[in-house]
C-alpha cells in the first residue's frame, strides 16, 4: 500500500510567494526555467549518499492545487499592495507544465549531481522549492545514516529502528521508520509505517510489563494448550517452575535470588503469545534472574511444541552480557537436549550510536539483532544534509550564482549526468555534461575536468556507461510507475554493493570523482568572466 502525501503548497516560504507575485508582476511568471536540486557535501564525512524522498516530490506535484481557503489565507498575509488579479492566478496554477528529471530512488548519489531537475514555468518553479528542499532533505539523511549503520554492524546482525518515540514528531517519526528501511534496517516498531509501506514489525514487552506484576498470583490463567492439535491443556505454570528449579540448579544460581514477579511476567507474556515469546531480561539482575527466568520459560514452551523467539537487553554492558547469556543458553542447550535454545537471538537496545556498532565488530559478542533509535532518526551528528535548490537555465540561457565561496558557485545550463563504470562493474566517475552534447561512449576515452576548474583536465575510459537521469513527471502526469517501499530498498542496497568498498569505509574513505565535460567547464568559465571582467579563470 503506497501512502498519498499530504504536503500542501503552502508548505513553503512566505518568500517563494514574494518572488512569486514579483515575477508575475513583471510578466515573467510563464518565462522557462530550469532548477537543479542537489546538496554540496556527503554526510558526516563519508563518501556517498543515498538518495531518498523521490516519491513523495511526485505525490506532492501530482496533487499540487491552491484551493481557495489557501488564496483566502495568502491575501492576509502578502502586502495589502498586492494586486488581485495574482490571487486570481495562484487560483489557476497546476504543474501540468513541469517536467522533473531524476535520479532513481535508492540511488548511491553524490555532491553536486543534481538529485531532481525541474523544469516549467518559472513562477511556479519558485514555488516548488522549499517543499522539494523538505521531502528530500531529512528522506536522504536517514536513509543515507541507516545504510552507515548497516555498513558497521556487517551484513548478517538484523537491525531494527525504534525510533518513533525519539523522533521530531509524527511526520518525522514515519519518514525515519521508511527511509531507515529503505537504507539497509530490517524492521521497525512503527506500527502505522507497517501498515502504510509493508515494514516487518518488531515488538516485545517493555520494563513497564514486567513490573506491573507483583506476585505469582496475578497469573489468573494457568494452563496452555500445546502446539499440537488435539492435545490437553497443561498447567503452564507449575511447568515453568519445575523447569526453573532444573535451569537454577544446572547453572548453580540460587532460586531464592530469580525474581517472581519477573517470573510471573515471563509466564504471563509467553501464554499469550506462545510461539512469539521475547523477553526483556534486565528489569532486575540479567545474570541471576532475568537469564534463568528466560530459559525456563522456554524449555517449558519446548515441552508443549514451542519456541521462544530472543531475548532482549537493554541496559549495562550489552557485550559482555550477551557473552554470559550465550553460555548459559548454551548449557541448557546441551544438557536438556533443546538444541535451538543455545542459538536464540539476543537482542540489545539502548541508545546505540555508529561507534557502538563499530566496536561491536571488533569484540567478541554473541548479539544476533540491534535496536537502534536516537542515533538513527534524529541524526545528532549531522541534523541536516544540506540540500540547495539552485537556478541553472532562464529562457533557453544558462546561469549561474557566482561566489567567493568558491564550493557554493553553482553550474550553469541544462544537463546530462552519466555514471561510469569499470571493468570490474563497480562506478568510479559521475560526468555532468551539457545536455545537447554528445553522449559518452564506454571503451572510448574521455575527457573530464574537475569541478574546481584548477586542475588540468584528464582522460578516463569506462568499461561501461550509464545515464543516471530519467523523466519521471511530464504534462502532469507520472512517466513511471511508483515503486513500493521495499523495491526502493532492494534498489538501495544493490547500488551500494555495486560500489567500490575503498569509498565506503566509514573512516577515510576515499573520495568518488565528480566531473563536468569540457564544454560545461568553458561555458562555466564565460559565465564567471562576463559576471566580472576583472575575474581570471586558469584553462
Amino acid at each position: 500500500m503506497l501512502r498519498e502525501y499530504t504536503a500542501q503548497p503552502l508548505l513553503t516560504d512566505l518568500y517563494q510567494f514574494t518572488m512569486a507575485y514579483g515575477y508575475w508582476k513583471c510578466g515573467r511568471e510563464q518565462t522557462n526555467a530550469v532548477f537543479e536540486l542537489y546538496f554540496r557535501e556527503n554526510p558526516r564525512g563519508g563518501e556517498f549518499t543515498i538518495f531518498a524522498g523521490l516519491q513523495d516530490c511526485l505525490l506532492f506535484l501530482s496533487k499540487f492545487k491552491l484551493r481557495e481557503e489557501d488564496v483566502n489565507f495568502l491575501r492576509k498575509v502578502l502586502p495589502p499592495t498586492t494586486e488581485p488579479g495574482f490571487y486570481d492566478y495562484l487560483r489557476n496554477i497546476d504543474t501540468s507544465a513541469v517536467t522533473l528529471r531524476a535520479v532513481p530512488e535508492g540511488s548511491v548519489v553524490f555532491p553536486k549531481v543534481a538529485l531532481l531537475e525541474v523544469e516549467g514555468p518559472l513562477a511556479i518553479l519558485q514555488l516548488l522549492e522549499t517543499p522539494l528542499l523538505t521531502l528530500v532533505n531529512y528522506a536522504s539523511l536517514v536513509a543515507t545514516n541507516a545504510a552507515r549503520f548497516r555498513l558497521a554492524a556487517g551484513p548478517r546482525k538484523r537491525l531494527l529502528e525504534l525510533g518513533l518515540r525519539r523522533a521530531q514528531g509524527p511526520d518525522g517519526g514515519l519518514s525515519a521508520s521508511r527511509y531507515s528501511y529503505i537504507g539497509g534496517f530490517d524492521g521497525t516498531s512503527n506500527v502505522i509505517a507497517g501498515k502504510l509501506y509493508g515494514i516487518p514489525l518488531f515488538g516485545s514487552m517493555a520494563h513497564s510489563y514486567i513490573t506491573s506484576f507483583t506476585s505469582m498470583s496475578e497469573v489468573k490463567v494457568q494452563t496452555l494448550k500445546p502446539a499440537s492439535e488435539g492435545e490437553p491443556e497443561v498447567n503452564f505454570v507449575s511447568l515453568c517452575e519445575k523447569w526453573l528449579f532444573q535451569v537454577c540448579h544446572l547453572l548453580q544460581m540460587p532460586q531464592n535470588r530469580t525474581n517472581s514477579s519477573e517470573f510471573a511476567a515471563f509466564i504471563s507474556y509467553a501464554m499469550t503469545y506462545p510461539g512469539h515469546f521475547i523477553a526483556l531480561v534486565d528489569s532486575y539482575s540479567v545474570m541471576s534472574s532475568g537469564v534463568p527466568n528466560f530459559c525456563a520459560v522456554s524449555l517449558a514452551l519446548h515441552e508443549l511444541g514451542y519456541r521462544a523467539r530472543g531475548l532482549r537487553l537493554d541496559s549495562g554492558d550489552l557485550l559482555e552480557q550477551s557473552l554470559r547469556i550465550r553460555g548459559c543458553l548454551r548449557t541448557c542447550a546441551n544438557q536438556f537436549g533443546v538444541s535451538w535454545l543455545a542459538a536464540v537471538p539476543i537482542i540489545i537496545s539502548n541508545s546505540i550510536s555508529l561507534n557502538d556498532l563499530i566496536d561491536l565488530q571488533q569484540q567478541d559478542n554473541e548479539v544476533d539483532c540491534i535496536g537502534v533509535g536516537t542515533n538513527l532518526v534524529t541524526c545528532p551528528l549531522q541534523p541536516s544534509l544540506g540540500c540547495v535548490y539552485k537556478l541553472s537555465q532562464v529562457d533557453g540561457k544558462a546561469r549561474v550564482k557566482v561566489t567567493e565561496d568558491e564550493g557554493k558557485m553553482t553550474l550553469p545550463g541544462k544537463k546530462a549526468v552519466y555514471r561510469l563504470y569499470g571493468p570490474d562493474g563497480s562506478p568510479f566517475l559521475d560526468l555532468l555534461t551539457l545536455l545537447k552534447e554528445p553522449e559518452p561512449k564506454a571503451n572510448e576515452e574521455i575527457e573530464c575536468h574537475a569541478l574546481t576548474r584548477r586542475e588540468a583536465g584528464f582522460r578516463v575510459t569506462a568499461a561501461r556507461v550509464g545515464t543516471l537521469h530519467q523523466v519521471y513527471y511530464q504534462h502532469g502526469q507520472l512517466s513511471e510507475s511508483l515503486c513500493t517501499t521495499s523495491e526502493i530498498r532492494t534498489h538501495a542496497q544493490n547500488s551500494l554493493d555495486n560500489l567500490a568498498p575503498k569509498h565506503k569505509h566509514l573512516q577515510d574513505p576515499v573520495p568518488y570523482q565528480v566531473a563536468i565535460s569540457r564544454k560545461l567547464r568553458d561555458l562555466l568559465n564565460d559565465l564567471i568572466k562576463k559576471s566580472n571582467p576583472s575575474t581570471q579563470c586558469p584553462e
